[in-house]
């Protein structure tokens, strides 16, 4: 399962806490049925308009909930392609063709080692 949760929750100003909460909901409750899924968690960052102390806590949820619930994490899903004008959209936060088709490489980059170690792990 790939989880990417945050981006809306970031432009809101959510409490990170809330964020966090949300992510290791969906983890656990997807473990619950079924135990054996693989997670890997897309991170998400937030520009600094939302204050420094604000991105740098929603930046560090991520990895942070990615190890303590042992999941593989996309360290920054929109790497590369957040903050490029000419890969987003104009209102600067959905990416265009060429803007997905390099969040697709990110997310293959941690997706395809994944799957080939289920493919080659014991059931």
């Amino acid at each position: 399962m790939i989880l990417e949760l945050g981006g809306n929750d970031g432009l809101r100003g959510l409490p990170i806490e809330a964020t966090r909460s949300n992510l290791v909901s969906i983890i656990t409750r997807t473990r619950e049925k079924n135990p054996e899924v693989r997670v890997v968690v897309a991170g998400m960052q937030m520009p600094p308009n939302m204050g420094e102390d604000y991105a740098t806590k929603f930046r560090a949820v991520f990895p942070e909930v990615a190890r303590e619930q042992k999941a593989t994490l996309i360290p920054f899903l929109l790497e590369g392609v957040g903050g490029v004008p000419s890969l987003n959209q104009p209102d600067q936060i959905h990416p265009t063709a060429e803007g997905h088709a390099m969040v697709a490489s990110n997310v293959w980059m941690v997706l395809e080692p994944v799957l080939r170690e289920r493919m080659t792990s014991p059931r």
